[in-house]
C-alpha cells in the first residue's frame, strides 16, 4: 500500500515514521559497502575530520543521546576503526589508520546516498524537503 493510501495519511507521525523507515532502508542499503551502519559511517566521517572530536559534539552534531553516541563508539572501536583518550574529565575520539584509511570511500557513499534519493526526488524536491525537515524539527 501507499502511505497517501493509509487511513493514517493525515497524520504527522505516521507520515514521518513511514519516510524515516525508507530513508533508513535506502541509507544502510548504500552503506553496506563499508560494512557500518549510516550512523556508525557519520560517526567515524566526523572523527576522521575533526580528530579528537568530544562525544558531546558528536552528540550535537548527529542530533543523538549521548548514550547512543557511546554506543557507536563502542562499536566502532571493537572495528578498530576509532580510539578514545581521556584528558581529565574529558574524553576526545580519534579515528585510527584504518579508520582514516576508509576517509575516501564513505565519503564516496555519503556522495552517493545523496544522489540515489535526489535522483529518486528530483534535486529541487530533495533539497526542499530537506530545508523544510530542517526547519520543521528545530521548531519541535
Amino acid at each position: 500500500m501507499k502511505t497517501s493510501d493509509s487511513r493514517y495519511c493525515k497524520c504527522m507521525y505516521f507520515a514521518s515514521g513511514a519516510l524515516a523507515r525508507k530513508m533508513e532502508k535506502l541509507a544502510i542499503n548504500n552503506w553496506k559497502k563499508v560494512g557500518l551502519s549510516p550512523s556508525h559511517a557519520y560517526l567515524l566521517i566526523m572523527a576522521i575530520e575533526e580528530p579528537g572530536i568530544q562525544p558531546g559534539t558528536l552528540a550535537d552534531e548527529l542530533q543523538l543521546s549521548p548514550s547512543t553516541i557511546t554506543r557507536l563508539i563502542e562499536k566502532l572501536e571493537e572495528k578498530k576503526l576509532v580510539i578514545r583518550t581521556t584528558e581529565g574529565k574529558l574524553t576526545n575520539v580519534y579515528p585510527t589508520p584504518k579508520g582514516k584509511d576508509l576517509h575516501p570511500q564513505l565519503k564516496s557513499c555519503s556522495a552517493e546516498f545523496n544522489e540515489s534519493y535526489t535522483t529518486i526526488l528530483g534535486k529541487e524536491e530533495s533539497t526542499r524537503l530537506v530545508l523544510n525537515i530542517n526547519r520543521i524539527t528545530d521548531k519541535l
